[in-house]
């Protein structure tokens, strides 16, 4: 794998008074060479760009006029959300309804260090009424447990430990589902920080809309300070845009023909919530799916298409917005190549096996749905992700070491899952 000086990653407020720019949330100062930057726009997530500066000059006026040529192509938070409404047939109204109140889980297992830097910024959260569970999945030390009741024992009455002895984050997910008590869950991970007004962006659209089931968020590289790190994002991360997007079942977007069964376009379970009576009716996550298990992944999958199966919609928002810690080694990049594929397959078993009432749409797209992931794939390597910035087409190839990683995963999945529900992590 080619080395690649680290980037700087930053937030870029524009205002009345000037471009003002900042170190991301526990990134380090920006240093002259290159930077990547969140562009917010009156406070809100708009657009993403990659600059250099050198020695002497200013980063905040030159990544201003980057940002001015982005915006200009992309349009603001306000436009896209403008657009969005109009085009759902809603009319603007003049006060905005409070975000329900919300339960935020948290699966963690033995990442102590980590999980407390997630916390700092959870309770950090501008929600008027939420509850924070940690659940410590599978725990071979007490270390998750003596940091949540010892070192945060003052915000007891926000914060609670659950313990989860069965491995796998779909159980980890389910015994939080278990313990909360909001009308509204979200899911993060141990691995990022949130911005003050995660919380209540994710879960304001549910005021606003009872038949929505499900709302997922905008998640950006915490670092890009290793090789890996910035191969992942230059090639699309987790990242879904800025653009708000509404998937409705009734309506599907005539730009997803394999819809719902491209879940993974929906958003990723770093950031994502759910109505709490939509996902206990689908049944939760199915605990046979999930890092942690033989199927490697899936989880988040799985429960957006049981949510839409069931008639719910499905928001994505851009407004909330985490920070990722990315996995730093090569190792980790191939490890993940192959959960992926796993993961999608597996879900895809896992609707299979769950809701067989699905079976006839699944198979009819399944073939189109593989030839679509397998494409997806290819094109990682053709340098068609252009995040950060545009480094995606010239300076970051995709190895196709990860693409055969993906594909082999792909093929892998339903092995995976066959092989979790026989060890116990399909019963409920």
């Amino acid at each position: 794998m080619n080395q690649q000086s680290a980037i700087s990653v930053a937030e870029l407020d524009l205002g009345a008074a000037g471009p003002r720019l900042r170190p991301a949330p526990g990134a380090p100062a920006p240093v002259p060479g290159d930077v990547y930057a969140l562009v917010r726009v009156d406070g809100r997530p708009a657009a993403t760009v990659l600059g250099r500066y050198e020695e002497g000059e200013d980063p905040a006026e030159a990544l201003a006029a980057l940002a001015a040529g982005r915006l200009a192509e992309a349009g603001t938070p306000r436009a896209d959300a403008e657009r969005l409404a109009a085009a759902e047939g809603q009319q603007p109204t003049a006060t905005t309804p409070p975000p329900p109140p919300a339960s935020v889980v948290v699966a963690t297992r033995e990442r102590p260090a980590s999980l407390a830097r997630a916390l700092d910024s959870l309770l950090a959260q501008d929600h008027p009424d939420h509850e924070l569970i940690v659940v410590d999945n599978a725990p071979r030390t007490s270390a998750t447990h003596d940091l949540v009741t010892k070192e945060y024992k003052e915000y007891a009455d926000r914060l609670r430990y659950v313990r989860e002895d069965r491995p796998g984050l779909a159980a980890a997910h389910n015994a939080g589902v278990a313990a909360a008590g909001g009308e509204v869950l979200a899911f993060t991970d141990d691995d990022v920080i949130a911005d003050p007004r995660w919380l209540s962006a994710l879960a304001a659209p549910f005021a606003a809309d009872p038949g929505l089931g499900c709302v997922t968020g905008l998640i950006l590289p915490a670092r890009l300070s290793t090789p890996a790190q910035i191969l992942l994002e230059s090639h699309g991360g987790f990242a879904k845009g800025f653009a708000p997007r509404l998937y409705d079942p009734a309506r599907p977007p005539a730009d997803e023909p394999l819809f719902p069964f491209t879940a993974g376009s929906f958003g990723s379970g770093a950031n994502m919530a759910f109505r709490a009576s939509a996902l206990r009716r689908a049944g939760g996550f199915d605990p046979a799916t999930g890092t942690g298990t033989p199927a490697k992944g899936g989880d988040d999958l799985y429960a957006f298409v049981a949510v839409l199966a069931a008639g719910h919609r499905l928001r994505y928002t851009p407004d909330a917005l985490v920070w990722h810690h990315h996995r730093e080694t090569w190792q980790d990049l191939r490890n993940q190549a192959y959960g992926y594929g796993a993961g999608l397959t597996a879900y895809l078993t896992a609707t299979l096996v769950r809701r067989p009432a699905l079976l006839p749409a699944l198979l009819a797209r399944l073939p189109r749905g593989l030839a679509h992931a397998r494409t997806m794939t290819a094109r990682r390597g053709e340098g068609d992700g252009g995040v950060p910035g545009e480094h995606g087409t010239r300076h970051h190839p995709w190895p196709a070491s990860l693409s055969r990683l993906e594909r082999r995963g792909m093929l892998y999945g339903p092995v995976g899952y066959a092989k979790a529900r026989i060890s116990g992590g399909g019963s409920r």
